[in-house]
């Protein structure tokens, strides 16, 4: 992006719903669209597309698309995509050609840390986490203010191995963290429990602060296992924070301060996601400002 270019479009893909924004450098944003995403390899290039278009203007001279699952960033790569069909689509290369906008593509949750870093100018320097949970977990770093992609898509902490004789992972594995702490598992442990079907998190928590046992028991047996995967990120990482976002980020941070933190080496803040399911928009168009890879 020129320095004088005053704008960015940052767009956020998600399983259900695609968000389109106009975003400035100190990352406000304008003309806020949402849709539900389009399936389909052609249909959705066409809704990203038209959605682009929609909110650019003349001061726009970047586009940042955050997507779910890996992404080879660096080289603007789409491996694998969780429930869409759009791994292998060449994202940046269909902008660039169609709308004439220099364009990058991330995976979701680094877009959600450099917002969520954005809003926290006290912690630029260093290293910086971030955990989400919604369907799955994901996650992000960064190192100085700039993603860090280790040999090219570091970050996936849904897949840490908490577990070896735990539920099977889609990755293939048994034990990740998100077959015990992700917002399906939570959905299965609920009605393991015997509790309602459909029993909303607000409900969990509300019951649990009541006394009832069995919920207060659903949260931990949800929450531990995500503890304990913390602390080893911790150990390995030892980062300036840690932010637990998506879209049951608040949720699990509450969950998480009725648990004993039973590690005393190893500390830093956790905290939740400030920006809420904004933060993807926002960070997708801030990248566009950004010049320093990693």
């Amino acid at each position: 992006m020129t320095a004088s270019a005053r704008t960015a479009v940052g767009v956020d893909v998600g399983g259900t719903n695609i968000r389109a924004a106009r975003v400035g450098a100190t990352g406000a944003m304008e003309d806020h669209l949402i849709e539900p995403v389009e399936a389909g390899r052609e249909a959705f290039m066409a809704q990203l597309l038209r959605l682009v278009e929609t909110v650019a203007d003349d001061s726009t001279a970047g586009v940042g698309i955050g997507v779910p699952g890996r992404v080879d960033a660096a080289n603007g790569v789409i491996l694998s995509a969780g429930y869409l069909d759009i791994a292998g689509l060449d994202i940046p290369g269909r902008i660039r050609q169609r709308l004439v906008l220099e364009a990058r593509v991330e995976n979701d949750a680094t877009m959600a840390l450099i917002a969520e870093a954005h809003a926290r100018p006290e912690v630029a320097q260093g290293l910086i986490l971030m955990v989400t949970v919604g369907t799955g977990i994901g996650g992000a770093i960064l190192l100085d203010g700039a993603p860090w992609y280790g040999g090219g898509i570091s970050g996936q902490f849904g897949h840490m191995v908490v577990a070896g004789d735990g539920p099977r992972c889609n990755c293939g594995r048994r034990g990740c963290i998100e077959t015990f702490s992700s917002g399906t598992a939570l959905g299965r442990l609920v009605a393991e429990a015997g509790l309602q079907e459909g029993l909303k998190t607000r409900d969990v928590f509300q019951r649990a602060k009541q006394g009832d046992k069995t919920a207060s028991d659903v949260l931990i047996n949800w929450a531990g296992p995500f503890r304990r995967a913390l602390d080893s990120a911790l150990a390995a990482f030892d980062p300036r924070l840690i932010v637990v976002g998506g879209g049951l980020g608040q949720e699990m941070v509450g969950a998480l301060s009725e648990i004993d933190n039973e590690g005393s080496w190893f500390g830093c803040p956790v905290e939740a996601a400030k920006l809420g399911d904004k933060a993807g928009v926002i960070g997708a168009g801030l990248r566009c400002f950004a010049r320093d890879e990693r």
